[in-house]
């Protein structure tokens, strides 16, 4: 009798846990996935957007672009295509946010640096100012890893029309001499769409470690 009790006691033991696994299983199934928003013009402060895009609501993506990095190569959308980016916009004489955004995205270089699915963007606001033997210099001093991260410069108006157009992080449009773009602090997420999934303030420790538990979620979204 007592054996034929511990047999079943067994059978019990192992189909409770079965039930546990399978409940589980069922949750996980059952329970909504965590999706970033995809940000629309409409979404930022209307002064950091520039005035034809003020009402846009849906399909913004971040413009083609032809710049040039700290190597002295030619970078367009076609590099980062199929890849998760994060950009910035900065300038290297810059002496309040750039160094803690430059060095926040040191950090994230070194978090992401075997990610070859994430890669980083930096513009220079002060083209004029930052050539490619600059950037370089500059590069090597904040230990820039040339096939992750790029430095880029080129032509001004272009490089403004990125931030006020595509990325939204400008309130100038850079019309009025070499440092006349007031440039956010802000870090952009895009994904492999093109589109901004993410903001994050380059400046606080709180949204990096926000930013990279968001960029986990985005690339969750692409493997299910």
């Amino acid at each position: 009798m007592r054996s034929f009790f511990a047999k079943y006691k067994r059978f019990g033991l192992v189909l409770l846990l079965l039930s546990a696994v399978i409940i589980t299983l069922f949750y996980r199934a059952l329970a909504p996935q965590k999706t970033l928003p995809v940000y629309q013009p409409v979404d930022f402060n209307p002064e950091l957007v520039d005035s034809s895009l003020l009402h846009v609501k849906k399909y913004h993506t971040i413009a083609d672009f032809s710049l040039t990095n700290q190597n002295g190569e030619t970078i367009t959308q076609e590099d980062y295509r199929g890849k998760i980016y994060i950009a910035d916009f900065f300038f290297t004489t810059c002496p309040t946010i750039c160094p803690i955004m430059t060095k926040n995205m040191a950090d994230l270089q070194a978090e992401l640096m075997e990610d070859e699915d994430v890669l980083l963007l930096s513009h220079s606001v002060t083209p004029l100012i930052d050539s490619v033997p600059r950037l370089k210099a500059y590069a090597l001093e904040k230990g820039v890893v040339d096939r992750k991260w790029n430095l880029l410069t080129g032509d001004k108006k272009h490089i403004y029309e990125l931030a006020r157009k595509s990325y939204m992080v400008a309130k100038d449009d850079g019309d009025g001499g070499p440092f006349d773009m007031i440039h956010t602090e802000n870090f952009v997420l895009v994904d492999k769409e093109r589109r901004i999934r993410g903001i994050y303030n380059g400046t606080d420790q709180e949204d990096m470690a926000r930013l990279l538990d968001e960029l986990k979620i985005l690339k969750a979204s692409y493997s299910d």
